[in-house]
Order: structure tokens, then C-alpha cells, then sequence
């Protein structure tokens, strides 16, 4: 008679397998978070898609912004 093994999905052994389990609970994430956080803001700034990147359009929004209400 075959028995059947229970294989967990990858991606919870990964997570099992993620450091700092037992003494920062969930918590042990924060610093990939934080990483993943600060590629994108790189990202963000540093690549740019045609002529602009996001930075440059947050900063022209900006200048409309204070544009309008200085027209106030």
C-alpha cells in the first residue's frame, strides 16, 4: 500500500525557511520590505521611459500645483 506524502507549496517553505522566525515573528520581513521599497523609489527616479520618468512628472505636477494656487 502506497503512502501518501504531504509536500508543503514552495512558497511556504520558503517563508518557513526565512530567518529570525522565532524571535521577530512576522516582523523578520521589515528589512526585504524595506529593500524591495527602496529599488522601486530607484526605479522610479532612475529609469525613464521615452523622455520622462516618474520624477520628472511628480515634479512638474508640483509646479502646476503651486501655479494654481498662487493664481488664487
Amino acid at each position: 500500500m502506497a503512502r501518501l506524502v504531504y509536500k508543503r507549496p514552495l512558497l511556504t517553505r520558503f517563508l518557513d525557511a526565512w530567518p529570525g522566525k522565532k524571535t521577530f515573528g512576522l516582523y523578520r520581513f521589515l528589512p526585504g520590505f524595506f529593500l524591495l521599497g527602496a529599488a522601486l523609489e530607484f526605479s522610479m527616479i532612475n529609469w525613464t521611459a521615452g523622455e520622462t520618468n516618474f520624477y520628472k512628472t511628480y515634479k512638474k505636477r508640483q509646479v502646476e500645483t503651486l501655479e494654481e494656487l498662487a493664481r488664487e
